[in-house]
């Protein structure tokens, strides 16, 4: 699937939005991609993470035995890569700013891991994800997710595979395009507003 054909999947759901958007990492941001739009279509899903998993078999050959992904936007995109994988997911959840694994996960000492998510920024999510695999004893082998936005700029510490890498430009709040700072901002996504 081309970087193109990834992005129009974004489009046709309505999940490429434009605006003035604060991420979760507290940057702001002219542009902002809802996954939870994108997976919300079990078809869709299915061709953007059949695509992504052959991505992945490009980059790592060896034998996986777990997906491991961050809540929230890290679930849908974990589940449907496990069953393209044809291997167990499971997530991290965030307690007192922590990601931790609960409802019963747990990732035996050695397993080979593949850390997944939906949408790569500046990776601290994902690199958060990584050291809890660690710290659980498993592997991090590599890393997935559908739209790295960092422009292939994010440093996780083990190879990331995507569908397509975006370059979008991200702001502090005290230095804002003053194009972007005549538009109300807005927090979508897991840890913000609707």
């Amino acid at each position: 699937m081309t970087e193109d054909k990834v992005l129009q999947e974004f489009r046709d759901a309505g999940a490429l939005l434009e605006g003035h958007f604060i991420l979760s990492s507290g940057l702001h941001s002219a542009r902002y991609l809802q996954c939870a739009r994108v997976l919300m279509d079990p078809r869709r899903a299915d061709r953007l993470c059949r695509a992504l998993a052959a991505k992945l078999k490009g980059l790592y050959s060896g034998p996986i035995d777990l997906v491991a992904s961050p809540a929230m936007g890290g679930v849908v995109v974990g589940y449907e890569m496990g069953r393209q994988l044809g291997v167990p997911a499971i997530f991290f959840e965030r307690v007192d700013g922590k990601l931790v694994l609960r409802r019963g996960f747990t990732i035996e000492k050695g397993m080979r891991c593949v850390m997944v998510e939906d949408i790569v920024t500046t990776g601290l999510s994902s690199r958060e994800c990584i050291a809890g695999i660690a710290e659980e004893g498993g592997i991090a082998v590599t890393a997935t997710c559908l739209i790295d936005r960092s422009g292939g700029k994010a440093d996780l510490g083990i190879p990331l595979a995507s569908l397509a890498k975006l370059d979008i430009a991200t702001y502090p709040a005290d230095k804002l395009p003053s194009d972007l700072a005549k538009i109300p901002a807005i927090k979508p996504g897991s840890r913000g507003l609707k």
